[in-house]
């Protein structure tokens, strides 16, 4: 009997120290984690977040480019009869689309899809634009004016409200 208290003597702080030591490398190793997450995440938040920019910044760009105003003054309606212009202008827009469609990736659904509606909405207004012109023989400058005149009636804007989204969710990042 006194041979088992005298190994319990020796065993009991042997294993408490054990445990303590074990507590103590665990507690270093899971600080280490973290510090090791912590540092991964802002290397990652220092390479995408100017890669997120660059993304708002086309997609604002994309935007300010489809708006009707800026689109029908870049094609200069004065050159071309209506029936040429329509499918320039369509064109135009659908290679802008085309060109970004890569910067979805960077945004949430909610944002693009506000984006690809802003694309719809001005594919509908110069198709709308078209549509509304009786003579076959109509100008250019009738079918951007047919064009403007659509846009200003549009009560809910859609490239507004998309560039609100990207913008607001760029400033989420900061």
């Amino acid at each position: 009997m006194e041979y088992f208290l005298d190994l319990l003597k020796l065993i009991l702080p042997a294993a408490a120290v054990l445990y303590g030591m074990y507590l103590v490398v665990m507690s270093f190793l899971s600080k280490e984690r973290e510090k090791m997450l912590v540092d991964l995440k802002t290397q990652n938040s220092q390479t995408i977040m100017p890669i997120r920019l660059q993304a708002a910044e086309r997609l604002c760009l994309l935007l300010e480019r489809i708006t009707p105003n800026n689109l029908v003054r870049r094609s200069n309606p004065n050159q071309f009869s209506a029936s040429e212009l329509h499918p320039m202008l369509l064109n135009e827009v659908r290679e802008e689309f085309n060109h970004n469609l890569s910067q979805q990736v960077y945004f949430s659904d909610e944002t693009w899809e506000s984006v690809r509606r802003a694309v719809e909405e001005v594919v509908t207004i110069i198709n709308l634009g078209r549509q509304s012109l009786e003579n076959e023989e109509a100008t250019g400058m009738d079918f951007a004016k047919a064009i403007f005149a659509i846009s200003l009636d549009r009560k809910n804007d859609a490239i507004s409200y998309a560039l609100k989204q990207v913008k607001s969710e760029v400033q989420l990042y900061f």
